[in-house]
């Protein structure tokens, strides 16, 4: 997508500190960190949202949840727990249209952070 800022990211075009990498995700710490683990995984191919997601995706789609696993578990900080967050849609909070799931940690997390 050639305006889309992750696409930029993934492209290499824009700098971002690389978490994890294989050939279906990129995963890069964020550059505003809500708490002292906040990553970002996104699938290399761009989709917009959830919501945009097609049943050729299904596998895809497996690949980003093991992904955020292997990448969670590389930080100490998130082995007593971590949150998994995805916004859908301008009315989600969603900001940048590619979808992304944010993995947080590093502390006790409120409920109301959600």
């Amino acid at each position: 997508m050639e305006n889309c800022l992750f696409c930029k990211i993934i492209a290499g075009e824009i700098p971002s500190t690389v978490e994890y990498e294989d050939e279906y995700i990129y995963a890069f710490k964020d550059i505003n960190p809500v708490a002292p683990v906040h990553t970002l995984v996104v699938p290399k191919k761009h989709i917009c949202c959830l919501d945009g997601l097609c049943d050729e995706d299904e596998a895809l789609m497996g690949k980003v949840m093991l992904g955020i696993k292997k990448v969670a578990s590389k930080y100490e900080e998130c082995k007593d727990g971590y949150r998994v967050i995805n916004n859908c849609g301008e009315n989600g909070g969603q900001t940048v249209m590619h979808l992304h799931f944010h993995i947080i940690g590093g502390t006790k997390l409120d409920e109301k952070l959600i």
